[in-house]
């Protein structure tokens, strides 16, 4: 389908939201980028992994003790995607842009590719969030009915018992196949992608390479093909379900909307900053730790809202957006607890897959 049209603002809450927010910064001489306690973080969670990686495939600990250190890496995996790369892709890591290049770029030495990930997250899903047919966050292929749109399968009727071991299979999708797919039909879902530089097509192969070597070849040859085939497993699995759960727990819920262009016009509702309000939702935002581990991305409405600020600043201009949202009567949407986004999302699966 071709992407649709947003509606022309009819209040003035994008330029008040936005000038509340660059008072913010202004008034507390901040810049949106990222800082000092953040490359902190940044460096314990890469140098963690490091250390993880070197552990478990040069001095292989006895097998029980090796299995947590696959979940832990598969943790720490999932980690430098929300706080390194997230920030570093969408240019708000740091206020040079050479050192957001350079975070951006951890994605490929974990076997995935930040020009393909700037497509299909930055560009599609930031703008036509929940727009089934657009959005190739919602595309699960047929193993699971996530939008109200989509065909529904007799099988769906069971997606709220299997869905947990669906997700875990997408860092392995990903990395293995849909990578793969975007670069041969250049495209992401029906969006077709910018066009490759020379540069961009050398990275894409050459990262490729740089992964099979760390994570098959070598780990192989030092502790052979059935440990690591175990290991291996349980690290990935566990990698793509934290990748999973923490995205679909901001809008595949049963609050969030799944937006229809309309037939003759394919234009949507609402204009583009209501859109994301009205498809995004927040959870447990009062869990420091929860956030310092997912890179903020629990304050998901503030991510869409200013996905180019960094993420260290989202609690403080929640509170800005959530008063806006008030004054201008928009529904802001939060689970203050983490069991709750995540039963509401059970229960959003449960309903599309029998209603």
């Amino acid at each position: 389908m071709a992407t649709p049209k947003f509606s022309k603002p009819t209040l003035n809450f994008h330029q008040d939201i936005k000038k509340r927010v660059a008072d913010y910064f202004r008034e507390k001489n901040l810049t949106r980028s990222g800082n000092r306690p953040l490359y902190l973080k940044a460096g314990i969670i890469v140098l963690s992994f490091i250390f993880l990686y070197v552990h478990l495939v040069f001095f292989t600990p006895h097998w029980a003790v090796a299995l947590l250190e696959c979940l832990l890496l598969g943790a720490m995996t999932a980690f430098i995607g929300f706080n390194v790369m997230h920030d570093g892709a969408h240019g708000s890591f740091s206020d040079r842009p050479w050192v957001n290049k350079l975070a951006g770029l951890s994605i490929n030495f974990l076997g995935a590719n930040v020009f393909m990930w700037k497509t299909k997250h930055n560009v599609v899903h930031h703008s036509f969030t929940n727009v089934e047919g657009v959005d190739d966050d919602l595309n699960a292929g047929h193993f699971l009915r996530l939008s109200p749109t989509q065909k529904k399968f007799k099988f769906h009727q069971f997606q709220h018992y299997y869905f947990i071991f669906t997700y875990s299979l997408l860092y392995l999708y990903w990395v293995f196949f849909t990578d793969y797919k975007k670069y041969v039909t250049k495209k992401v879902g029906q969006v077709p992608i910018t066009k490759m530089k020379l540069s961009d097509h050398i990275s894409f192969w050459s990262f490729k390479a740089i992964h099979l070597v760390l994570f098959l070849a070598i780990p192989i040859y030092m502790v052979g093909f059935s440990q690591w085939l175990l290991g291996f497993a349980v690290f990935s699995l566990f990698a793509g379900l934290l990748l999973t759960l923490v995205f679909q727990l901001a809008h595949s819920l049963e609050e969030t909307a799944f937006p229809i262009p309309s037939p003759v016009t394919n234009s949507l509702e609402d204009e583009w900053m209501i859109h994301q309000i009205r498809t995004t939702a927040n959870f447990a935002t009062s869990n420091k730790l929860l956030t310092w581990f997912l890179g903020g991305l629990n304050f998901q409405v503030e991510h869409h809202l200013f996905p180019k600020i960094s993420h260290i600043h989202y609690p403080a201009i929640s509170k800005i957006i959530k008063q806006a949202c008030q004054e201008y009567n928009i529904t802001y949407l939060e689970h203050q607890k983490l069991r709750r986004a995540f039963l509401s999302h059970f229960r959003h699966l449960r309903v599309l897959g029998t209603a």
